[in-house]
């Protein structure tokens, strides 16, 4: 009697290959109809993995799992609030100043481009950039007018982002009261060989990576806030906060460093290499002796990996519905399980015909 037909993996995932990328295609017709629903729904549940940590480790303490969940939700909205009160007022503050003045700034690098062309005309020297820099500086400074006679109508906004952040919010509660019968629910749909790793690795690498991050983030901010104050750095809080949570994503912090940099070096050049000093100081403090003992080894992942996977994340994201910015946000722990399973499966492959 002849036993069951096995094809080689090569064929098997050539049919698979073809089926996965047609469910996605589905899933993206079904997804784009709801935004931005699909991008608040994983926003919530970003927020109900970091709530879920502080959670567990009071339930372990003692108290039950609902008492827990409700003294972290209420922390957390009294932060929220403090922040609000104390921070946002004085971001948007500094913001509506930095509009209002980036116009002079482009004007004055208007001159520096002009001075150098000037300085590379008398040297015999290739100057043909100045023409480009000028109109580029030129369209930038309209672009800058335009955003400060807009700036109240971006504020005028502030009752839908309060809506979409309650809405974020409460579904986060929700999903933190339920999370565990959701994530067995869905886990019944993997083989059993695979179950436990898959659950492990997702719930891991999500909850070490954003909550290390966070924190990152957070620490981050708080010291270049200090040290911008010392140094009595013009809107210091709003690039002390930009250059802060932009580390949620790798490599941004560098760019934003670099730009807000050269933004203030167009007013004042010792200023501009002033800020830039310190802010590579604070983030190697942050980088070289907090990060280590936050993140130990969670991602995993080269440099290389993590160039493919932030623009794959991003043009993922705004397929899907979700955005640029939360595809960003997710690349990097996405591309970390994978890698991790994928390990697993070299070390011992999955035969579907045993499950």
């Amino acid at each position: 009697m002849l036993g069951p037909l096995v094809f080689p993996i090569w064929l098997r995932l050539s049919l698979i290959l073809p089926l996965f990328a047609l469910n996605l295609w589905v899933l993206r017709q079904l997804l784009l109809p709801l935004a931005p629903f699909p991008g608040l729904f994983v926003t919530a549940a970003l927020i109900a993995f970091l709530l879920d940590i502080p959670s567990r480790w009071l339930n372990q303490r003692g108290l039950s799992r609902w008492l827990a969940i409700g003294v972290v939700a209420v922390v957390t909205v009294g932060l929220l609030v403090l922040a609000g009160i104390a921070l946002v007022p004085r971001l948007i503050d500094q913001l509506g100043q930095l509009i209002n003045e980036l116009p002079g700034w482009l004007v004055a690098a208007e001159g520096w481009v002009t001075r150098l062309q000037e300085w590379a005309s008398a040297r015999g020297l290739p100057s043909e950039f100045g023409d480009f820099s000028s109109d580029l500086l030129t369209r930038l400074s309209r672009v800058a007018t335009q955003l400060s006679q807009q700036l109240l109508g971006i504020l005028g906004a502030t009752l839908g982002i309060t809506i979409n952040t309650l809405l974020v919010l409460v579904l986060a509660v929700f999903l933190l009261l339920g999370g565990d019968p959701i994530t067995a629910g869905l886990a019944r749909w993997l083989p059993d060989q695979w179950r436990e790793l898959v659950v492990d690795t997702i719930t891991g690498t999500f909850r070490g990576y954003f909550a290390g991050q966070v924190l990152l983030a957070l620490i981050l901010s708080g010291g270049q806030i200090a040290v911008f104050t010392l140094l009595d750095i013009p809107f210091g809080v709003l690039f002390a906060v930009l250059i802060g949570f932009t580390t949620l994503i790798p490599y941004a912090s560098a760019i934003t460093i670099v730009g807000v940099s050269a933004l203030l070096a167009l007013q004042d050049p010792r200023m501009g290499l002033e800020i830039l000093a310190a802010a590579i100081a604070v983030g190697q403090i942050v980088d070289q002796v907090i990060q280590p003992r936050l993140m130990g080894s969670i991602v995993g992942l080269q440099p290389a990996w993590l160039l493919i996977a932030l623009p794959i994340g991003a043009r993922t994201g705004a397929l899907f519905g979700f955005g640029q910015l939360l595809g960003l946000l997710l690349a990097v722990p996405v591309a970390s399980c994978i890698k991790t399973l994928v390990d697993a499966w070299r070390e011992s492959p999955f035969d579907p015909a045993e499950s």
